[in-house]
């Protein structure tokens, strides 16, 4: 149960904002104390309310002008809709009046680096730390800082320094965990998270954070338990919710997930993203017609959202509507061109009808955007072969391997293109260096040549790399 006198704060909180706000829209006089205002302020810039937050900003300065929360509040909302220089120049004058006030400068440090004055920045904070108690705070300053100036491992010394201060600094152990991510040592965070959670181990933000850690680290399991935790503590927590849906989702058990991201639904505004991950956890389990119904409320809420009319020409490919599933393409592409599963979609569904230079186009396209996923390769080289033009089909394999040299499926469908391309020699080197590669893989030889003498001398010639 709340407290009651916390109850009846924030009735009075809302009490007053619906005043404010009546007066705003009437155009009326209402006199407000400044705490009241200050609590008005404040209570929009939790919000993300800026101009609100603003206006009544104007409205206390105006009565009263001296207020530091107020030119404070001010100066972090106009941060926030990125005019730097104009809450500079009201922390500059309020300087004049309250040269030893830390918290001016601790908000002039973070509006310097706003403004690309990184080094300066950085200087402000280190002065800064002789004069203020709270140095927990000071060096997370100087964390953000160096974060912004593309400095992560002196940002992760910065944050440690925070922590030692102050374990109990949530802000900087999630920073500290983004800016281990950066420098590839997110695993370092674990150690932090857990000392944070025997100190607060009620803490439902730790644990979910404590779960986007071992999420990175692909162990899932450990991630789906601090999730658990997390919603233990409090079961309404939506990014729990829609994380453990994404664990479940890696962990391939879709209809875990669905619940997850179902439940999350129930507790969280709708968002085109999550209606996506319902989907597709819909899709993986083969319920089409509940897939297509989620992803059009995703580009029913947000009619930009590319990966919605992705979604829906998955799910109308695998119920044979290639003509719908076309137009759900094409849509996709022109929202976002640069995704290469979009074209690989198009030329996928390009090919089924029979349009192979369109196919041709939008494959090529594809690894123009990402030569490294081999689906695309083996899809290209396929389209040619289908078209009986062998050669092409071996060059564009030739071209995968210097791409993906590791890939043993490319040596074989190499050697495959090649023997039907009657360039022999050349294919025998490539079936070698593929059953060094991986031996096992050379099944694929016999499906593309069903005729028994044929697949008996390959059987033999493949007997003699036979570990």
């Amino acid at each position: 149960m709340l407290d009651p006198e916390f109850d009846e704060n924030r009735e009075d909180i809302n009490s007053s904002v619906q005043r404010f706000e009546k007066m705003l829209n009437n155009q009326e006089d209402s006199f407000f104390d400044i705490d009241t205002l200050e609590q008005i302020a404040d209570h929009y810039f939790m919000q993300s309310k800026f101009d609100e937050a603003l206006k009544a900003c104007d409205l206390g300065l105006t009565h009263f002008p001296y207020t530091l929360e107020l030119i404070i509040l001010k100066a972090q909302v106009l941060g926030e809709i990125q005019k730097p220089e104009d809450a500079m120049e009201i922390i500059e004058n309020a300087i004049l009046l309250f040269p030893t006030d830390i918290e001016l400068i601790l908000v002039k440090g973070s509006l310097l680096s706003q403004m690309g004055q990184h080094e300066a920045s950085v200087n402000l904070f280190l002065e800064a730390l002789e004069a203020y108690e709270e140095k927990d705070e000071v060096y997370f300053r100087l964390g953000l800082s160096y974060v912004a100036w593309f400095k992560p491992r002196e940002a992760v010394d910065m944050f440690k320094k925070s922590l030692e201060y102050n374990p109990e600094n949530e802000n900087a152990l999630v920073e500290l965990a983004n800016a281990l991510d950066e420098i590839g040592k997110i695993d370092e965070s674990i150690p932090y998270y857990k000392n944070f959670i025997d100190q607060d181990p009620f803490s439902y933000t730790a644990w979910y954070n404590l779960g986007i850690a071992y999420s990175k680290l692909k162990q899932f399991e450990k991630a789906i338990d601090a999730y658990e935790y997390s919603l233990a503590i409090e079961p309404t927590f939506g990014s729990s919710l829609f994380n453990l849906g994404n664990t479940y989702m890696n962990l391939k058990d879709y209809v875990k997930a669905e619940e997850s991201y179902t439940q999350c639904l129930t507790c969280d505004d709708p968002n085109p993203e999550l209606f996506c991950c319902l989907g597709a956890s819909l899709e993986r389990q083969k319920k089409f017609d509940a897939a297509l119904s989620n992803y059009k409320d995703a580009v029913k809420l947000d009619p930009l959202w590319d990966e919605g009319y992705y979604g829906l020409a998955v799910c109308l490919t695998e119920m044979d509507k290639w003509f719908e599933s076309l137009h759900f393409l094409k849509k996709a592409i022109k929202l976002n061109e640069s995704n290469p599963l979009y074209w690989t979609g198009l030329a996928d569904v390009e090919a089924y009808l029979g349009n192979t230079v369109s196919a041709d186009e939008a494959y090529q396209k594809s690894i123009e955007l990402d030569s490294f996923f081999a689906p695309t390769w083996v899809k290209w080289a396929q389209l040619h072969y289908d078209l009986e033009d062998f050669e092409k089909s071996a060059d564009i394999m030739l071209s995968a391997i210097d791409e993906l040299p590791e890939e043993a499926d490319f040596y074989y469908r190499s050697a495959i293109f090649l023997i039907k391309a009657g360039q022999f020699k050349e294919a025998f080197h490539f079936l070698e260096s593929g059953l060094i590669l991986d031996y096992d893989q050379h099944v694929i030889m016999f499906e593309y040549f069903p005729n028994l003498e044929t697949q008996k001398a390959i059987f033999k010639l493949i007997q003699q790399y036979k570990k």
